[in-house]
């Protein structure tokens, strides 16, 4: 699997929505996991923490949007990213009790490995509802 910062060198030709704010936020979101996965044994707890509380924020705004237009696939949507919360929120503890092992190897290869797929799937398909709506 690719890095993160291999993914946000790539995020122009694979990863971009046309939409600016999901855009940005994914950018940060790659950001932040990129941080986590260069933090040192002592910085990794932080780390991980600011991706948790960023990602909580960037799942309740996406959710936001969809609730708006009446987005068909919410709740598919919404559990996907309550499966990573719940996984992202016990690893997150992990790290914080002095035991990263599980939580650096997570976000360094499977939440990438969802990332990937969660934004050329799911999220293409809410930015093309929210393109259409917003031309509609």
């Amino acid at each position: 699997m690719p890095s993160a910062e291999d993914l946000l060198n790539r995020f122009a030709d694979e990863f971009t929505l046309d939409d600016e704010t999901m855009d940005n936020t994914h950018i940060e979101f790659l950001s932040l996991v990129k941080a986590a996965s260069d933090a040192d044994q002592q910085q990794f707890p932080a780390a991980m923490t600011a991706l948790l509380e960023h990602t909580k924020t960037h799942f309740a705004d996406e959710e936001a949007r969809m609730t708006e237009i009446g987005h068909g696939l919410l709740s598919e949507h919404r559990a996907d990213h309550q499966r990573i919360l719940g996984d992202m929120e016990r690893l997150c503890l992990r790290a914080n009790a002095g035991r990263p092992a599980m939580a650096r190897a997570w976000v360094g290869e499977s939440l990438l490995v969802w990332f990937s797929t969660h934004a050329k799937t799911m999220d293409s398909a809410l930015a093309a509802e929210l393109n259409s709506t917003a031309t509609a």
